[in-house]
């Protein structure tokens, strides 16, 4: 989408933070708002401050939802189990964080692109679970975290046919990257797998029914989009989907503030 077709009309998109627990700070990678502005969003940054009055708030004012990557792992009792070994650091103001940020977005039916950490919660909001370790659990799995440099796509994936991901992609597989140590195990109520590796291991996730747009990519196209034309048509769509939720909203509600244009 040309950013100068988005005129005013904008939309605004939440990106969830990370935290530093060593320095108590909140940060985020660069990649996540250049990629959402680039595309033609507004992007917003997202403290980490699991307040449900907060976080209704806050998104009464946003037209889309992006929960990004994190150097933590969902918590397991989250989705019933015990911690296993191989189950690195949780961050529970994470967690709280953004599954108060999906409930609030199912609520409104705000569109919600969910990447790598942030499909794993998306999923765990549904009641699906979670594989806590591949190589652990998984001895057989392909090699999931590749490393740097991180844009550098790294291994194939097979796409369904009739999904959102097929009909960006154009094709039936596409070579991505790859960066995590946990994956989707039982997916949960809603969704549905919508491309996977050879070892099956879950690479995307769409919402089922019609009028959601909810999508969870396990690759990272925050990174290298400009040279991906996936990774773009995904922020792309995402972006168009978020400005159709500010436009439907500007018809139904046109003296609420939050539909003012930005």
């Amino acid at each position: 989408m040309e950013v100068q077709e988005m005129g005013n009309q904008r939309p605004v998109i939440g990106i969830a933070m990370r935290i530093e627990y060593s320095t108590d700070r909140f940060y985020l990678a660069r990649y996540y708002s250049e990629a959402v502005e680039a595309h033609g969003g507004i992007p917003v940054h997202i403290p980490l401050i699991p307040n449900s009055d907060y976080i209704c708030a806050l998104v009464d004012s946003l037209n889309g939802i992006l929960l990004p990557g994190s150097d933590s792992d969902v918590d397991p009792n989250l989705y019933g189990q015990d911690p296993l070994p191989g189950l690195g650091s949780v961050h529970p103001i994470k967690d709280s964080t953004d599954l108060a940020l999906l409930q609030e977005a199912e609520a409104r039916n705000i569109p919600v692109l969910a990447i790598c950490f942030g499909m794993q919660s998306l999923n765990v909001s549904r009641g699906g679970t979670l594989i806590q370790d591949l190589p652990g659990q998984l001895p057989q799995a392909i090699k999931h975290d590749q490393g740097t440099p991180r844009d550098r796509k790294s291994h194939t994936i097979s796409i369904h046919q009739d999904s959102l991901i097929h009909k960006l992609a154009g094709a039936t597989s596409e070579l991505v990257n790859s960066h995590h140590h946990q994956a989707v195990d039982k997916i949960g109520r809603d969704l549905l797998g919508t491309a996977s590796t050879s070892d099956g291991v879950v690479e995307a996730i769409e919402d089922s029914r019609p009028d959601r747009w909810i999508v969870g990519v396990q690759w990272h196209p925050e990174l290298g989009w400009a040279d991906d034309p996936l990774s773009s048509q995904l922020f792309d769509s995402f972006v168009r989907a978020c400005l159709e939720f500010k436009q439907r909203n500007t018809r139904e509600n046109p003296k609420d503030i939050s539909s003012v244009s930005t």
